[in-house]
């Protein structure tokens, strides 16, 4: 058996991860490269000692899409929907989030009107049919189509998802007429109404799909071993394999950050808790979700680039908020002469300046370099040397440009990255009446254990968990995610006249029919179940995990304390309905499990995992505090270590604040204790 490998391209670097037969466990981390996507992953694949052809499982995440979505650098697509509703992707919702927002901008199409096209058909919402299609009309637009060269196709029928038939049709006769050219169906994508969003997610998926295909035949064809296989992670915490990615390109927009939050959630189990903030700090952005109940988040819907401008999408997706700050942020004086961190970043090319290729921008690394809580001298995976006389020059360039002290605008730097990500965090906590401080946070990413203790403080967070190999623990998630489908249909059922086992049989054809869709299905799969319900005259639905049999009365029952839990309040009595049945099936695929660690003495670490020391500037001010220095690779099961403290390991550095109490937990998890405030 060769080796096992996940791979994850973020903005900074690309994170690679590999388990041999024999469960020994490896780590490569290297510079992304945005104009090769693939190269980055050869290289940390040569990072961690392995080689293409050593690889026999290859599971991916990437940014891909959602880099594409957000620079429009997407195909020449054009749309085909009914006739008369050519404009409902232009019109969208017509919302204003921001009432005073004088800068406030509408969503942009990704397909401009004029690649808009118009097929004479039509159906009612019940499916009935009142115009039948034309298809001589479908091939005359085949027609106009070709000689306009485009490369990508998404067809989108009013009320195709309650019968899909003419869209099937329509997509028989495309495929025919236009052989080479990309064509996604919209209820081959979602089967839920709403007729923006799901209008909003096909045009996403025809732009991005030619790219995202092309992409994924190179990544094939680099790992293209007798025995290898590929499983690309999506957006939902469960893999596919490349047949249906290449279809469903859309579904991998969020499938790095998944990773990580599958991880949290196995780590979660391991460690005994149930609920969990996972936060991932990166290079170029932080993101935060919240786990409850051992559940994997999913959002009825997704904004790229966030709700107020963001556009739509109708797929099943990770509940995930995200900032533009990360260790490649850059600091800069803006026109009212303030200090900005992010969310313009330095990337990887060239990068923070401390990384000495050429970059000249200060940034939240450079910050943490001036302050001591990294070192300027040391060597990071991949052979990056740091240079802290080159962070030293950027930070005190702006620095001169405010006539502030170059130590005392990093700290400041880093306070604001700081306010920043623990935003992210109140946005899917505090924004939805969860306290944040009835959670652990679970803190992964380059940069995440560096800045953790401090976000916590922001919160009032007062446990937080650094897993083991943090900087590459998206990857990590990914060997432990499982195969999985999601079908999610649109039906209206008031729930008081539901027949009796009629919920039981529509969910389980739904789960036989996910079942059915799963690539190299050995053994039966596990399912799980869910009903998007609401009071009757709501316009937006609660998603509820349900069990199949579940009655009338104990289904309205729980909505209603549910209901009352999410938004403070319920209407007892009103009636209830049912607005959509959600099923998905998940099969276990091969995975791995960490090392258990050697116990301790039980107190202070064995010198032997003490590296010295170094000044750290902990606070906005005052002088720097001596901090003893830990190898993390030499601490042992029940070691205790006090703040302020530095634990460094090769690809990250965990800091302990005045305080702070740590404790080495035997799966390798460092559990630390937030002490006073900063």
């Amino acid at each position: 058996m060769g080796l096992r490998a996940a791979a994850d391209i973020g903005g900074t670097f690309t994170d690679v991860v590999t388990v041999d037969e024999g469960g020994t466990v490896a780590v490569g981390k290297a510079l992304s490269t945005p104009g090769d996507l693939l190269r980055g992953i050869l290289n940390g694949l040569a990072d961690a000692g392995g080689a293409p052809d050593d690889v026999e499982l290859l599971l991916h995440g990437s940014t891909v899409v959602i880099n594409a979505l957000i620079e429009r650098r997407g195909s020449r697509a054009a749309l085909v929907t009914t006739e008369g509703f050519r404009d409902v992707y232009e019109i969208g919702r017509v919302n204003r989030p921001d009432a005073f927002n004088l800068a406030f901008r509408r969503p942009r199409p990704l397909i401009e009107r004029d690649h808009v096209y118009e097929v004479p058909e039509r159906l009612r919402a019940d499916g009935t049919v009142v115009t039948p299609l034309d298809e001589d009309a479908v091939r005359a637009l085949a027609g106009v189509l070709r000689e306009r060269a485009y490369e990508a196709v998404g067809v989108v029928l009013l009320h195709s998802y309650r019968d899909p038939s003419h869209e099937i049709r329509v997509g028989e006769i495309l495929r025919d007429e236009l052989p080479g050219v990309f064509l996604t169906l919209s209820h081959e994508l979602s089967r839920e109404y709403r007729e923006y969003e799901r209008t909003s997610t096909v045009a996403a998926n025809a732009f991005v799909g030619p790219i995202v295909s092309e992409y994924l035949d190179d990544l094939a064809e680099s790992f293209s071993g007798e025995k290898a296989s590929i499983g690309i992670m999506q957006s939902n915490g469960g893999l596919a394999g490349l047949d249906r990615v290449r279809r469903q390109s859309i579904q991998m927009v969020e499938s790095g950050p998944a990773g990580g939050v599958v991880g949290t959630i196995q780590m979660c189990e391991r460690l005994g808790l149930r609920d969990a903030i996972a936060f991932d700090m990166g290079g170029t952005t932080a993101k935060a979700s919240v786990i409850r109940d051992l559940s994997f988040p999913l959002a009825a819907e997704y904004y790229v680039g966030g709700y107020a401008e963001g556009l739509a999408l109708r797929v099943p997706c990770l509940d995930i908020v995200e900032v533009g700050t990360g260790g490649g942020s850059i600091a800069a004086v803006d026109a009212g002469g303030e200090i900005r961190v992010g969310p313009r970043s330095a990337g990887s090319e060239p990068g923070p300046a401390c990384y000495g290729r050429g970059g000249t921008d200060a940034t939240v690394t450079d910050a943490c370099v001036m302050l001591g809580i990294l070192d300027g001298n040391s060597v990071l995976s991949g052979g990056l040397q740091l240079d802290g006389e080159a962070a030293r020059r950027a930070v005190g360039s702006v620095a001169d440009d405010l006539g502030m002290d170059p130590i005392d605008l990093a700290a400041g730097i880093v306070a604001i990255a700081a306010a920043s990500m623990a935003n992210a965090v109140r946005a899917v906590t505090t924004e939805r009446g969860l306290n944040p401080q009835d959670f652990a946070m679970f803190a992964y990413g380059g940069n995440g254990p560096v800045h953790a203790t401090l976000v916590a403080r922001e919160l009032g967070i007062r446990r937080v968990v650094i897993p083991t190999m943090p900087s590459v623990f998206s990857a990590v998630g990914m060997l432990l995610a499982d195969l999985r489908n999601d079908v999610v249909q649109t039906e209206l059922l008031r729930v008081k006249d539901l027949p009796a086992g009629y919920l039981r049989a529509r969910l389980e054809q739904l789960g036989h029919e996910c079942a059915a869709a799963l690539e190299a299905v050995d053994e039966a799969p596990r399912h799980l179940y869910g009903l998007d319900m609401r009071y009757v005259g709501q316009e937006h639905v609660l998603t509820l995990e349900v069990e199949p049999d579940i009655d009338r009365e104990a289904l309205t029952a729980r909505f209603h304390t549910e209901h009352r839990g999410r938004f403070g309040h319920s209407a007892v009595g009103e009636p209830v309905e049912i607005v959509g049945l959600r099923a998905s099936a998940l099969q276990a695929s091969p995975s791995f499990t960490t090392e258990t660690l050697e116990p301790g003495a039980g107190g202070a670490p064995a010198p032997e995992a003490v590296r010295g020391s170094r000044g750290v500037r902990l606070t906005a001010q005052g002088e720097p505090t001596e901090c003893a220095v830990y190898d993390r690779t030499r601490l042992r099961a029940g070691d205790v270590v006090i703040g302020p403290a530095v634990i460094e390991e090769t690809t990250t550095t965990t800091l302990l604040r005045e305080g702070d109490r740590l404790v080495v937990d035997a799966t390798g998890c460092l559990l630390i204790e937030i002490g006073g405030r900063a």
